[in-house]
């Protein structure tokens, strides 16, 4: 006679539940069926349902969003790197939804996630009128250096560049829109105020002042762009350049680039849930080259990453334009373009919750809140982080310690 033993899968939700700094408090959550052990293992198993579906050993963070209730409009970003970031991992018996407080708890943990590795150092930079932090990396050096800009929002955001020096690079984040500068004198920075920051990494004794990068998010990149074509105050090894564009005007300051927008803001749209859609205010690319930046003089390897549902900057377009550019020029040899299917622009590191949409200020008198489209699907999306995060370290680790016998610093990448 053919016995059949019959085992009763166990079924469990587990959540995880993050306050974040600002107070608001975000969730994910997913559906398991446990083994005849009543182990569920996240890095193999598929999830059967909740916030994200299939094997997603980060999905409890990937995944994140404002909890049921939540204001619209937010989006998730680490503040103090000095902190960790902390998420309460529960798991509860069922499938569950909702009301997860009520639920008869079986487990809880509190994971962390830190920015700055053991080692890694912050320092304050104000001298020469800047804004910045300086993350320094665990041991003696020297190590290579990077400027790292982000975009639109302006303040001194750290986190990617504390992240970047727990990767053995010294990363100086800076503020160039809203600086202490800016707020005496009411007047928007120039070039020379990024070639301050360039001489503070090249002359820091613990930094390789031959080997220093720029990292430019959105408006950064017309920055980064900018000033390793046409600065002669700096010598960059190379450049990474994350959903943005070349086009801006390259005659006069650096203002004339919000002119410039502001000039194109009829182009201005919204989609059917009133979510403005900035992109077109670049848009057709100009053919006049003095409204771009000259690519085909650029001297450095340029690494652009491309998320192809931007809908903020015309990033897909522009590095189209680039490369041709650099392909009459003859030194499309130092571009490596990393583009990404349903990708929106806020390309930002591994496992960072996506936002789709936000609630940000226009750049008017006075400043008025709107919701910005960003673009991009949360799975594919979450992907690009991940692959553009390790081939961008990669990169880095090519151009900055390529041909060096610097095995200390070497091997924190």
């Amino acid at each position: 006679m053919d016995m059949k033993q019959h085992c009763v899968k166990l079924s469990l939700t587990i959540h995880a539940l993050h306050q974040c700094e600002d107070g608001h408090s975000w969730e994910a959550f997913a559906h398991y069926n446990a083994d005849a052990t009543g182990t569920v293992n996240v890095s193999q198993d598929p999830s059967l349902g909740g916030t994200y579906s299939g094997v997603e050993p980060m999905g409890l963070l990937s995944n994140l969003r404002p909890v049921p209730g939540s204001k619209t409009g937010l989006r998730w970003r680490k503040m103090n790197v000095q902190t960790p970031m902390g998420v309460t991992i529960s798991v509860y018996q069922g499938h569950q939804t909702e009301g997860f407080l009520d639920q008869v708890l079986l487990a809880s943990v509190v994971v962390e996630r830190w920015y700055m590795a053991p080692g890694v150092r912050r320092v304050p930079i104000t001298e020469g009128g800047l804004t910045a932090t300086l993350f320094l990396p665990s041991g003696p050096g020297p190590f290579p250096g990077l400027l790292d800009l982000w975009g639109w929002g302006g303040k001194l955001v750290e986190y990617r560049a504390a992240l970047l020096a727990s990767h053995g690079i010294a990363s100086m984040a800076l503020d160039y829109l809203t600086p202490q500068m800016t707020k005496e004198t009411g007047r928007m920075v120039d070039i020379d105020y990024f070639e301050t920051a360039y001489r503070v990494l090249e002359q820091h004794p613990q930094i390789l002042g031959s080997r220093i990068a720029m990292l430019g998010l959105s408006f950064g990149v017309g920055v980064t762009l900018r000033m390793a074509v046409y600065s002669k105050g700096l010598k960059l090894s190379c450049a990474v350049c994350i959903s943005g564009s070349h086009v801006q005007p390259i005659d006069g300051p650096l203002e004339q680039m919000l002119t410039y927008l502001n000039k194109n803001a009829y182009k201005m749209r919204s989609d059917e849930n009133n979510q403005v859609i900035w992109r077109d205010l670049m848009l057709p690319i100009p053919t006049d080259p003095s409204l771009k930046v000259d690519m085909g003089r650029l001297q450095c390897p340029l690494l652009l990453v491309v998320g192809e549902d931007d809908q903020n900057w015309p990033s897909s377009e522009s590095a189209m334009d680039m490369k041709e550019m650099m392909e009459r020029a003859g030194n499309s040899h130092l571009l490596t373009v990393l583009s990404y299917k349903n990708a929106g622009h806020l390309i930002e590191p591994p496992f960072t919750p996506f936002t789709r949409a936000s609630t940000t200020k226009t750049d008017t008198n006075p400043p008025t809140k709107v919701m910005t489209l960003w673009g991009g699907e949360l799975v594919a999306h979450s992907r690009a982080q991940e692959d553009a995060w390790r081939k961008t370290l990669v990169f880095l680790r090519e151009n900055l310690y390529g041909g060096m016998k610097h095995g200390a610093s070497f091997s924190n990448l």
